[in-house]
């Protein structure tokens, strides 16, 4: 493991070329603090844990200190943003300081998000808020933790700086860590200029960086595409199984290696309720957490526009027209684990929806619904009351828990509630919790924040001594509204 000074930087994105960025460096922030830290993502990229607690890690990772080798740079990109094209997006309030080569011998991206304006700013102060910065910490830390592919987070520093939103509030930096951060609105800027050997340079790069399997393939760009929209059914699957929702699934806030990225307005589900619009921005509820995997295949159809000088429209619209089997499958199986099903049977998708749909009537809690499901009763009844009380309908559970333990009793016995506890967590970020946090560090005190993220990073754990931490927000608490500003 490396100390601070150690770090070296490789800037193999800017060898692309003066269209893909303009060098900005950071803008210094007045009297920087640490936050929190993630010891997991300093151990990822090589750097050792006990240097979070020396005064040069806020220095380095506000920006007020650049590292040796770093060529700081903000990425341009377009995209469909709730649907309406615009034609040039970018790096507004995030610099790239390059990548760094990993103890496993792969490379991550640093990037500071909320360092200062830059070109792409256009009317923002290029500042993030703490509140938005202590919510992406959080949630991109407990996705991991949680098996979901996502960016990483390594730290949040918190400024004097003051900056204007609805109200006056505190600035912060939050270090982001990627294999990479090109979004679905990188190629189509480049498409959508008709600038196809910009667009030809991205997908070598890409490709040669992140599916190098691939490069020597004849059709390699096609088995690109290919990738990406297996690897993003893939991710949406695992949102929906879990309960998480985006919140803003614009194009340009979709990752080429099927990574969840840009978390804004976003929420886990509590009560089970498929139409949850949890960005307060999203009028028309285009980004409803049931929309989600139509909204995938949409955004991947924008994608595949834009490779359009690089494939032909036949051979994207026969990978497209694949997405929702991948999507179909992949969810059935984290269904069918959630289930503690060992093996797949054709009528099991029936017995899955059954189940949603009783939560769904009874607006149920999703996470804790299926935590309490590790411990069904798969003898008798009267032991599945605390199931039973979740749901309006006793009777119409009696009948699927009757289907339920036929099912279980036509597979090979396992340790079913041991198995099923490894995919049904027990923690989640609730929103009231992150807002409890949030609340605490505006207030200078961040041993709340540090606490959640230590919770979280073993969600599939017991731990009784946080029992409160896995129960939903108290009756009669106010609706906490998450919305674009940030």
């Amino acid at each position: 493991m490396k100390t601070l000074e150690q770090l070296s930087f490789t800037n193999n994105y800017n060898s692309l070329g003066k269209d893909f960025f303009e060098k900005i460096p950071p803008t210094p922030i007045i009297n920087p603090r640490l936050v929190v830290g993630s010891s997991d993502t300093s151990a990822l990229i090589g750097l050792d844990p006990s240097e979070i607690k020396r005064a040069e890690f806020t220095e380095y990772f506000s920006g007020n200190r650049i590292f040796k080798d770093s060529d700081p740079i903000a990425t341009i990109y377009a995209g469909h943003q709730f649907g309406v094209w615009v034609p040039q997006l970018g790096d507004g309030r995030a610099i790239l300081l390059g990548e760094l080569e990993t103890p496993s011998k792969s490379t991550l991206e640093l990037q500071l998000k909320g360092s200062g304006q830059t070109p792409f700013s256009r009317m923002g102060d290029g500042r993030a808020v703490l509140r938005s910065c202590i919510r992406e910490f959080l949630c991109s830390e407990a996705m991991h933790h949680l098996g979901i592919p996502t960016t990483r987070a390594l730290c949040v520093i918190e400024a004097d700086d003051a900056v204007q939103r609805e109200t006056f509030e505190t600035a912060a930096v939050l270090t982001r860590v990627a294999p990479t951060h090109v979004r679905f609105g990188t190629f189509e800027l480049f498409a959508s200029r008709n600038q196809n050997e910009n667009l030809k340079r991205l997908a070598d790069h890409v490709i040669s960086k992140h599916f190098p399997n691939l490069h020597s393939k004849s059709d390699r760009y096609l088995a690109f595409f290919e990738t990406v929209v297996e690897l993003t059914a893939r991710l949406i699957a695992r949102w929906q199984a879990v309960g998480f929702a985006h919140g803003v699934l614009n194009t340009d806030n979709m990752s080429v290696i099927g990574l969840t990225l840009d978390y804004g307005p976003f929420g886990f589900l509590e009560e089970f309720k498929p139409s949850l619009i949890c960005n307060h921005s999203d009028h028309s509820g285009r980004y409803a957490f049931h929309q989600q995997p139509n909204i995938g295949l949409w955004n991947l159809s924008c994608f595949a526009q834009s490779l359009l000088s690089l494939i032909t429209r036949e051979e994207a619209i026969a990978v497209l027209d694949g997405y929702e089997e991948k999507f179909v499958t992949e969810y059935f199986s984290i269904m069918g684990n959630k289930l503690g099903l060992t093996n797949q049977q054709a009528d099991d998708s029936e017995l899955i929806s059954e189940i949603l749909l009783q939560l769904q009537q009874s607006a149920a809690d999703y996470t804790i619904f299926f935590r309490r499901l590790c411990d069904f009763d798969s003898v008798t009844d009267p032991h599945n009351w605390q199931l039973k009380g979740m749901l309006v309908d006793p009777d119409a559970f009696d009948l699927w828990a009757s289907r339920y333990r036929t099912r279980l009793s036509n597979q090979a016995p396992t340790d079913r509630p041991k198995e099923m506890r490894r995919v049904n967590p027990k923690f989640i970020l609730r929103n009231h919790l992150a807002q409890k946090a949030i609340e605490k560090a505006q207030e200078g005190d961040y041993s709340e924040v540090r606490k959640l993220s230590q919770i979280l990073e073993i969600p599939y754990a017991d731990q009784p001594e946080f029992e409160e931490y896995s129960k939903p927000a108290p009756t009669g608490s106010p609706r906490i509204v998450v919305s674009c500003s940030s």
